[in-house]
């Protein structure tokens, strides 16, 4: 029987934690990629383009970072020490905003 103090094993809530914020961030980067490329010959103002670009660059830092905040989570969980993913939670928040306003942009424009 398993010891029912345990209350994780060693190495999988990082994975999965890592593995969530790579799904968010290709999810950022293509996305925004492809609305940008798509918005570009459309005819869409500017400030869409603009978003969607913004997007997909937030998209691409959150996949650079991905090794340093596996790291960083590997360390609090078998460390102790407190984990502190702010800045990457803003950048996630600021493509996904950046998604919705250009999304927003789109439907205000096209009729």
């Amino acid at each position: 029987m398993e010891d029912p103090l345990r209350i994780w094993d060693r190495g999988l809530q990082s994975e999965r934690t890592r593995l969530a914020w790579v799904r968010t961030a290709v999810i950022l980067a293509t996305g925004g990629l492809g609305a940008a490329a798509l918005a570009v010959p459309a005819g869409l103002p500017r400030p869409a383009a603009v978003l969607f670009a913004l997007a997909a660059f937030c998209g691409a830092i959150l996949l650079i970072r991905t090794g340093a905040r596996f790291r960083q989570v590997q360390r609090a969980l078998h460390g102790g020490a407190p984990l502190n993913a702010k800045a990457d939670a803003v950048v996630a928040w600021l493509g996904t905003l950046a998604v919705v306003a250009g999304a927003l942009v789109f439907v205000l424009t096209v009729r």
